[in-house]
């Protein structure tokens, strides 16, 4: 499993928000994703404005682009460090 944020921040969809990105987002979702792509949490907040499907369908792509990337350095990390 891996998790990430994503959000709108000056109208375009972000991954992994650090702090300052978050409070000054519009939109705002913490994402958990399984080693093939399928959601175990998914929590979003319209922060000002509300957000349209079809954002929400970016973000959640976006969020599941960033917990592949994970899942792949966590099972490279892993490779390494075992046997």
């Amino acid at each position: 499993m891996s998790a990430v944020s994503v959000g709108v921040v000056d109208g375009e969809p972000r991954l992994d928000l650090c702090y300052e990105e978050d409070v000054a987002a519009d939109t705002d979702m913490n994402v958990v994703c399984t080693a093939n792509g399928d959601f175990v949490e998914i929590q979003g907040t319209a922060e000002r404005e509300p957000f349209s499907r079809d954002l929400l369908g970016q973000l959640l792509d976006l969020a599941v682009a960033g917990c592949a990337e994970l899942t792949g350095l966590q099972a490279e990390a892993l490779s390494r460090h075992v046997g």
